[in-house]
């Protein structure tokens, strides 16, 4: 592999650690990708050798078996690892964990943990790539890259679009990994919600806030709606699931009133009814099974161009 087909990290941490190259290069990788998935034989003997530990402190079935599904087309071997959070209560039993495995001699790992910056913290201690699949409300990398593009795929480029992210943008580790992916391919972006919900540090990221959600769909090229996260809500940051789907929830209705068409994404799982119907999330304006699809070939271009930087 030469230097201009290498990434610029050995690890995929975050986004933030990703130039536009690096995201461009994966984004590329995962086009050829593609197209092999769409063959008959849907395997390659890229990672024939490598060992690869799914290590999961927290519950994440989409995620995880994209992942699996990705190292296997690769030919890698698969070490899979679920541990509770609540074992995992201090840095040093992460470390304990994961030397454990190292023992099995793995070459990578990919890991969700309810921690910001486990990964990175992991990093410093172990010699194993490390990707990270989720840590706790602060990046989540795959799915940015993932999102742009099916973006890409269905727009034809990412530089120039309006992408508006919808909802629960504090406790969204998909917001924080998307804002930065896009910028980094010369996208506008815009996040709407409830003042609750949208963090005081995002005006430092250079994108636009606005509460009102017709404001947002009429902006937009595309709009990226999440999941209301109640499982990180430990106070009521709005009075009840139905006042947020008749302020924030998108329609078929909203949806046939606007003067344009706008691409509909959704990062899964969806609470149906609440972010959006089931009519929009089924109609030809949304890119959500698309999204699904186009994980394991992303997630296959990551785990191949960081073994192309082992050692």
């Amino acid at each position: 592999m030469s230097n201009s087909e290498q990434l610029s990290t050995r690890h995929l941490l975050g986004i933030k650690d990703l130039n536009s190259n690096d995201i461009q290069l994966i984004l590329d990788t995962a086009q050829n990708f593609k197209e092999v998935l769409n063959r008959p034989i849907k395997k390659v003997p890229s990672l024939r050798d490598i060992t690869i530990a799914n290590v999961f402190f927290e519950n994440s079935t989409r995620t995880r078996l994209s992942f699996e599904l990705a190292e296997k087309r690769l030919s890698a071997d698969i070490v899979n690892f679920a541990a509770s959070s609540s074992s995992v209560s201090k840095g040093e039993t992460l470390i304990d964990t994961v030397n454990n495995i190292l023992a099995m001699k793995v070459d990578m790992i990919v890991m969700r943990h309810p921690y910001a910056g486990a990964g990175v913290f992991l990093s410093k201690h172990v010699n194993a790539q490390i990707v990270n699949a989720g840590d706790g409300a602060h990046e989540h990398p795959t799915q940015a890259l993932l999102d742009s593009f099916s973006i890409r795929e269905r727009l034809g480029e990412v530089a120039g679009k309006k992408i508006a992210i919808i909802g629960d943008i504090l406790h969204s580790r998909v917001a924080l990994s998307n804002i930065l992916c896009l910028q980094k391919q010369g996208a506008e972006v815009m996040v709407c919600g409830p003042t609750t919900l949208i963090p005081k540090y995002i005006t430092s990221l250079g994108v636009k806030v606005e509460h009102d959600l017709m404001k947002a769909l009429n902006w937009c090229d595309v709009a990226n709606m999440l999941r209301i996260q109640l499982e990180r809500q430990d106070i009521a940051y709005f009075p009840s699931l139905r006042e947020y789907s008749m302020l924030y929830g998108l329609n078929k209705q909203i949806l046939d009133s606007l003067d344009k068409e706008i691409v509909i994404m959704h990062p899964g799982p969806i609470n149906r009814g609440v972010e959006i119907t089931s009519d929009v999330a089924d109609s030809s304006h949304s890119i959500i099974l698309d999204q699904v699809e186009n994980g394991v070939a992303v997630r296959m271009a990551v785990l191949y161009l960081l073994a192309g930087k082992r050692g």
